[in-house]
């Protein structure tokens, strides 16, 4: 049964859903989603280029600026932004206690695949350019952000470039497909992710490209060689199955992986902060990141 707490999430989901079904009323509509709460008061922003993209910068209180975490947020490679995103990266920054950087890379339909994957390749290699050791840098993304954080890391690899030490994946859309049995036996209980939106969202990055082309849906790439990482699923997603899929793909491929399944929890439920277990989750990211880095 859910708790009061889930209860409140999903009363709010639904006094803010857009009563019609636009992209512009989507992009409204994730923005209300992560500023639930305001940003953190004691977490400074500016707003930098990095990689010839624009991010901003969080620094909490007392960071270790030796330290970066290059943040991917979601939206199905179509919605979001950096600002939209700052109640809810301002609390992955206090976690993680470094500097965060949180990327605006572009959006699809207006700049459809692979542009943003370019962006966030982009950015990383100018952090590890301008004396970030690979050691002491790490990414994190949400949903797309999730899925980019891996395109991203597969791209450097090929490329035989550096890799970051560690990465964060929460509730990351790894398939674009949407091949797992959840996408079906757990829609009643996700109120965020559909097959139809899915579909979508599908439609406006790739096109008519391959949905299982590895740098758009890592779960069909060759995932060896990657460093360790962190999956955080809910039990209420419908990309439940796809989460778990490519959790036991990445330990088959010889790659260090801790998934965590948080129960009843919502798709990146860790972005509303009602809930008690979305602190949890949050901190357990930081920890796990900082545990990665030297």
């Amino acid at each position: 049964m859910a708790s009061a707490d889930i209860e409140r999430v999903l009363r709010y989901l639904d006094q803010h859903r857009p009563a019609e079904r636009t992209l512009a009323g989507a992009r409204r509509y994730l923005e209300a989603m992560v500023a639930m709460e305001p940003a953190a008061s004691d977490v400074a922003t500016e707003t930098i280029t990095i990689g010839g993209v624009q991010a901003d910068r969080l620094l909490p209180p007392g960071a270790d600026t030796s330290r970066t975490l290059l943040y991917f947020h979601g939206g199905g490679y179509a919605l979001g932004s950096a600002a939209a995103y700052r109640p809810f990266t301002s609390r992955i920054a206090r976690a993680f206690g470094g500097a965060t950087v949180v990327l605006d890379y572009r959006l699809a339909p207006e700049h459809p695949f692979p542009a943003g994957l370019d962006d966030a390749v982009s950015a990383c290699r100018a952090l590890l350019a301008t004396g970030h050791s690979e050691r002491r840098l790490a990414l994190a993304g949400d949903s797309a952000g999730g899925g980019l954080v891996v395109a991203t890391m597969l791209a450097l690899r090929d490329a035989g470039e550096a890799l970051p030490a560690a990465a964060a994946l929460l509730s990351p859309w790894v398939d674009l497909e949407g091949s797992g049995d959840s996408m079906t036996s757990r829609a009643a209980l996700d109120p965020i992710v559909g097959r139809e939106g899915m579909q979508a969202l599908s439609q406006m990055y790739l096109g008519d490209r391959d949905r299982r082309a590895p740098l758009a849906s890592p779960t069909y790439a060759n995932l060896e060689g990657l460093p360790p990482l962190l999956i955080q699923m809910g039990t209420r997603e419908t990309q439940h199955d796809d989460g778990v899929a490519f959790a036991e793909k990445l330990r088959a491929a010889g790659v260090s992986v801790e998934l965590e399944v948080w129960q009843d929890m919502l798709h990146v439920f860790q972005m509303f902060p009602v809930l008690p277990d979305a602190h949890r989750a949050v901190d357990r990211i930081g920890q796990f990141l900082r545990s990665k880095m030297l």
